[in-house]
């Protein structure tokens, strides 16, 4: 896998982004070829028509991003790919016109982008049913052995499996069933016999709960003595998944793994980042601002600010302010809760704040005092912090920085009002923490666009 903006990435994925890039643009330059003739040379050089393909380029990745053509996932019916792809075409060729008729300026010549996204559609098909293809061939898989018979095993190889993007292909592991006569054993003893044409494997992913009186250490120094990749269960999930898994998680695999580097330098760029980010929005978003208050004024009873305590940087109580979007007796009777999905407490005009995540435009204002960050853990309530730290282990640690107004967890996992929610967003949470920097910040920033863009997460 490849770490970029310290998120692990299949190397399957980087293929397919890079090569789609020269698709499109391949698309699009033979368009203009077929079209001016002689004169694509001319276009090309002299009339910016090089930066013109590049434009359209960009935009054509930014589309497929969007509509999540790049995700990670399982394999789709060839059905799938094609609706896929028939939403990006339309989506694609939308926002192609709306930038021609404001910047005419950006077409070859006549018909040139047309013909481009028909060349495109046809050669996009072809592509994705070929890596489509492609990557269920076991020859161009890495054969995985999972050393390991419980939860922390199965649940790797049921991931690892799911997952064929990802390049690798299960050939065994300690608890399968049918698969227990072949043992790590059995190919460390073929790989030193010299015969391991019939027992190849290229990576084991050690999985064991207890370690001390069980590990083949002799079979394993052995395989990463000849090649064979030896990794933890721990770090293969966390690539994979983005997040730390909780289930299993030692302290010794949080004090001895890389990262969690919150040194004063980072913490500043990353307060910097925060104050220049929440200004620039607080600068586009201020012409909306009167009208919001306006309205909310207009459409309830009941104050324009919703006022709340929360638990901030090292467990210290603050007030944070956003627009209300419950009405005013919300919680007189019934205490602090969770607020549900479609709760019933949420006015219309609240509804459509959320969806829009305007109401937490006033939370700006605790970004630029130092209450939070503009990228960190979302705050949460005292009343539900002493519960969550007593009944999820680690809960703690995600108030050792600021937090934030969107996060990790916001962007990678659904609406959750659970304390199984709350477990699964903190492990996104610590792998924040862990993998913390200013490049990871501005994803999140450009993934919050899309999370709100599609009503994602909360």
């Amino acid at each position: 896998m490849v770490k970029l903006f310290s998120v692990y990435y299949p190397i399957r994925t980087i293929v397919l982004l890079l090569t789609e890039i020269v698709v499109v643009a391949s698309s699009f330059l033979i368009a203009a070829s077929l079209v001016l003739g002689p004169d694509v040379y001319l276009e090309l050089n002299y009339e910016g028509g090089a930066l013109k393909i590049l434009a359209v380029t960009v935009i054509s990745v930014l589309c497929s991003y969007y509509l999540d053509l790049y995700a990670p996932r399982q394999l789709p019916s060839r059905s799938e790919i094609y609706l896929r792809l028939l939403a990006f075409i339309g989506t694609f060729s939308l926002v192609l016109a709306i930038v021609s008729f404001v910047y005419p300026g950006i077409d070859l010549g006549k018909n040139v982008l047309l013909i481009g996204l028909l060349i495109l559609t046809i050669a996009l098909c072809a592509w994705r049913s070929a890596y489509e293809w492609v990557i269920t061939r076991p020859i161009l898989s890495e054969r995985v052995f999972v050393l390991g018979a419980g939860e922390e095993a199965q649940r790797t190889v049921e991931i690892v499996s799911s997952r064929p993007d990802l390049g690798m292909r299960v050939v065994g592991w300690g608890g399968a069933p049918g698969r227990a006569s072949v043992t790590i054993e059995d190919y460390a003893a073929a790989l030193r016999a010299g015969n391991s044409r019939g027992k190849r494997i290229d990576r084991v992913i050690v999985a064991l709960q207890e370690r001390r009186l069980t590990m083949p250490v002799r079979e394993l120094l052995d395989l990463r003595l000849a090649g064979v990749k030896v990794e933890n269960s721990t770090d293969v999930l966390e690539k994979i998944d983005g997040k730390i898994h909780l289930d299993g998680l030692h302290p010794s695999t949080l004090i001895f793994s890389e990262g969690f580097r919150l040194h004063k330098g980072l913490l500043m760029a990353h307060r910097i980042v925060s104050i220049m980010i929440s200004l620039t929005v607080l600068l586009i978003c201020l012409p909306a601002i009167p009208v919001v208050a306006l309205l909310i004024k207009l459409t309830s009873p009941g104050p324009v600010f919703f006022r709340q305590e929360r638990v901030g940087l090292r467990g210290e109580v603050f007030t944070v302010y956003k627009f209300r979007t419950m009405r005013q007796d919300a919680e007189c009777e019934t205490g602090p809760v969770w607020a549900q999905k479609q709760d019933p407490r949420i006015t219309p005009l609240g509804s459509f704040l959320r969806k829009t995540r305007l109401d937490e435009l006033p939370q700006l204002w605790n970004v630029l005092k130092g209450d939070m960050s503009f990228v960190g853990p979302r705050p949460e309530r005292p009343e539900f912090v002493s519960s969550l730290s007593a009944q999820i282990p680690y809960y703690n640690l995600r108030n050792i920085i600021p937090p934030g107004l969107t996060g990790w967890a916001q962007v990678r996992y659904r609406y959750g009002a659970t304390v199984e929610d709350a477990k699964r967003k903190l492990e996104y949470d610590l792998y924040y923490i862990k993998h913390m920097s200013i490049a990871l910040d501005l994803l999140i920033i450009f993934e919050t666009v899309k999370t709100v863009v599609f009503g994602r997460g909360q």
